[in-house]
């Protein structure tokens, strides 16, 4: 189990921003364990890792359960933030389409992920990258040899956060309210598509670049997350299989 510190406020930004994780990370491009593979009610499937943050009392709770015959992830918070992550370390050029799949099931209420007091949604997906060290300016760098001094290993550079969110409109993207680490890129908007299966898919090359004005560089991990800490409320959701692929 990965464990972040970290102030309440930032939870749903950094919860890609593990800084030690179970399993090696995974090299092929299509490598992230699946959900539908996996038994309902066993745990998270091989390079799954659970990430909780130990100054939030509550956890969003995290199940393998059978849906219509399909094995998928049942995710309930209450007043709660937590996720599931996982590792790899792939040229951004070799995986750049993301597949995913899910179904919100409870939105909470006062969630906007536009500002931090509203920093909750039923549902995310995040990506995250590494950038070499020719790209990066010294103070970045000193930042992360003291971070792996600390913990072993040095953050993430940059997020793309796929996210259902209870008021943006979808197409919105914008610096997430806590770091401009993380870009956030509204695909699902509102209730009027509660209790469906929805399925998604995006070029991870062609965000990045219109999110950071660059090249993508390697990614070093996904994650899905439901919170709902930061508005004291409730939300629900069940994710599916994630998928990369060059093309």
């Amino acid at each position: 189990m990965i464990r972040l510190h970290c102030a309440p406020a930032t939870v749903a930004v950094v919860a890609l921003f593990a800084l030690a994780w179970a399993a090696p990370p995974a090299t092929a491009q299509s490598a992230i364990a699946s959900f539908s593979q996996a038994r309902p009610g066993a745990a998270p499937p091989t390079g799954w890792a659970p990430l909780v943050f130990p100054r939030i009392a509550n956890h969003t709770r995290y199940a393998l359960v059978d849906d219509d015959g399909t094995t998928v992830v049942a995710a309930a918070a209450d007043a709660s933030a937590s996720g599931w992550t996982f590792r790899l370390d792939v040229p951004a050029a070799r995986a750049r389409v993301l597949r995913w799949r899910w179904k919100g099931e409870r939105l909470p209420a006062e969630a906007d992920t536009r500002t931090r007091r509203g920093d909750d949604a039923v549902a995310r997906v995040y990506v995250t990258f590494r950038r070499p060290d020719a790209q990066r300016a010294w103070t970045e760098r000193l930042a992360d040899e003291a971070a792996r001094a600390l913990y072993g290993e040095a953050p993430p550079h940059a997020s793309l956060m796929y996210v259902w969110d209870t008021r943006a409109p979808v197409g919105t993207r914008i610096v997430n309210p806590y770091t401009d680490r993380v870009r956030n890129i509204v695909v699902e908007s509102g209730p009027a598509r509660l209790g469906r299966w929805l399925d998604y898919e995006r070029d991870l090359v062609a965000d990045y670049r219109a999110a950071f004005g660059e090249d993508a560089p390697t990614i070093v991990g996904v994650a899905i997350m439901t919170d709902a800490d930061n508005t004291a409320g409730r939300a629900s959701a069940r994710y599916g299989d994630i998928a990369l692929s060059p093309r």
